[in-house]
């Protein structure tokens, strides 16, 4: 009876990691497809003609249409530099650089791909029209609260995520590349 419960036991146990493990790396998948810098993390075999079995895996779960190889790479910050939970109601500093990218769009959702832009305004910061630091580099805040320079006014209450999608990008591309150039989110202030 006793070596049943063990078998058992085992059994369980082994069903909870693989599904566990299964679960992970198609939700989160830090550590087995996505590249992380910083707060940002991004797929970026998601474009590639044959991705990683983790990589098809996810882009399978999340059902969206993928920039090729060459055209982009898209990262998602979905917390503070610091580790925690961005939140709706907090005012964020994005500061530093952008790796090399031909143009670049910062934008603000919710978990399920909604803008959260306040109507009537700029639905994402783009390279393009914003202000920049007298050393090239940004600074752009998002919240619901007023702020001086680049702002990216958001509605709402709850958690969303950040996504900054660079287009013709050479992130990737080698030497000089700069994909260690991401810029901090910091939390200023909640509301």
């Amino acid at each position: 009876m006793r070596f049943l419960l063990h078998i058992l036991a085992m059994f369980a146990v082994a069903l909870v990691v693989g599904f566990g493990l299964s679960w992970y790396a198609l939700t989160d998948g830090r550590l087995v497809g996505a590249l992380t810098v910083g707060p940002w993390s991004a797929w970026p075999q998601a474009g590639t003609k044959a991705p990683d079995p983790y990589t098809r895996a996810h882009m399978a779960r999340v059902g969206e249409l993928q920039l090729g190889q060459s055209e982009g790479l898209q990262f998602i910050a979905d917390r503070d530099s610091d580790g925690r939970p961005l939140d709706r109601t907090c005012t964020y500093r994005i500061a530093g650089n952008t790796p090399l990218a031909s143009f670049w769009t910062l934008t603000a959702e919710t978990a399920g791909g909604v803008n959260i832009a306040r109507p009537g305004t700029p639905i994402s910061m783009q390279s393009n029209r914003i202000a920049r630091a007298q050393d090239g580099s940004i600074v752009i805040n998002v919240g619901p609260a007023l702020a001086p320079m680049n702002w990216l006014e958001i509605t709402g209450t709850g958690p969303f995520s950040l996504v900054l999608t660079l287009y013709d990008v050479s992130a990737l591309g080698g030497a000089g590349s700069g994909i260690d150039t991401m810029p901090t989110v910091t939390r200023e202030a909640c509301a």
